[in-house]
């Protein structure tokens, strides 16, 4: 078997600034994998996990480091050994089931055992100074009912209280990115619950959340960062309700796929997240979406154009495009 395969970096512009309690982003880097054999083209994009420290240069290394392996047929098992969880075996990863669903002609849904049914995605408004701004993000998406809102520890009770009036038809979910104490859980979380918050992602600090082993929430929690890979999910379970499967973090559908099911297994609910990108990094989260109770994968609604023949987003909700894309 012979492969090429071939790596760049791209970015894509945030159509205004994209704000979480830990960072701002203006564009959203990423890396793109091709894999070609036989005249087939397989396509993956990956943006990698920033806050472990990976940047495009380090994705780009480690799937160079692997380039030879892939190009003599490494199979998307054997892909699992060679490289750890993270950005750069998400790329190879994806790329490798997009060559086998064009060579098979068996999608990658059909493979996973899923429908590709359409999916409804949260739309993430992110962090504003004031709650006044917030609402004003939730108003201005009027066609929208399902919000993912990002939150720190400043006034958010207030800022939910906001979009509750000015959206009173709206779902919302909120995510903290690890911006919070115990104690703040503690104070915040029965407040938001009242006002209506479905799930609470990720309070505390990646580390510092043994202490919610036990703890009742009022809202159900969700482990995101806490959570990279299956190595991680038993010590979540006793603490979260719920983890946030995000192909970046655990490397890929191959591995996430499995991370679901066990899950499921563990009596956790699902979500998949994204961290951001087109719609080539939101269609293999389009497969695991399928077995989630909450999806967040509008990373193309955050950017000024996705790219060309990409995923349909009609009010909040996904589907595959007509002709073929990815997978």
């Amino acid at each position: 078997m012979n492969r090429d395969i071939r790596v760049r970096s791209e970015s894509w512009p945030c159509i205004t600034p994209f704000r979480i309690s830990r960072n701002v982003w203006h564009e959203f880097p990423c890396i793109v994998c091709e894999i070609d054999q036989d005249g087939i083209t397989g396509r993956g994009e990956a943006l990698g996990v920033s806050y472990l420290g990976e940047t495009l240069e380090s994705i780009t290394r480690q799937i160079e480091s692997v380039a030879d392996e892939i190009s003599h047929g490494a199979s998307r098992e054997e892909l699992l050994t060679l490289l750890p969880a993270g950005g750069a075996r998400l790329a190879i990863d994806s790329a490798l089931w997009d060559l086998e669903a064009q060579k098979s002609g068996i999608s990658a849904w059909q493979t996973a055992g899923v429908e590709p049914n359409p999916i409804e995605t949260v739309f993430t408004i992110g962090l504003e100074d004031t709650p006044e701004q917030m609402a004003a993000k939730a108003t201005a998406a009027a066609e929208l009912t399902l919000f993912k809102v990002k939150l720190g520890n400043d006034r958010p009770v207030e800022r939910i209280a906001a979009i509750r009036e000015a959206r009173p038809d709206s779902r919302l979910v909120v995510d903290v990115n690890q911006g919070w104490s115990f104690d703040e859980l503690k104070e915040f979380g029965p407040a938001l619950h009242e006002l209506g918050v479905l799930m609470i992602e990720q309070p505390l600090p990646r580390g510092a959340d043994q202490v919610l082993k036990g703890y009742e929430s009022a809202s159900p929690l969700c482990s995101d960062e806490s959570c990279q890979h299956i190595g991680e999910l038993d010590e979540n379970s006793g603490r979260y309700q719920m983890i946030n499967i995000k192909l970046d973090k655990c490397g890929g559908l191959t591995h996430g796929l499995e991370l679901a099911r066990a899950a499921r297994e563990s009596g956790l609910g699902l979500m998949v997240g994204c961290m951001g990108g087109t719609s080539l990094s939101m269609a293999p989260s389009h497969v695991i979406a399928q077995l989630c109770d909450f999806v967040d994968i509008d990373g193309p609604l955050l950017i000024s154009k996705d790219r060309d023949g990409g995923l349909v987003y009609d009010r909040g909700i996904v589907t595959l495009p007509a002709q073929h894309f990815w997978g």
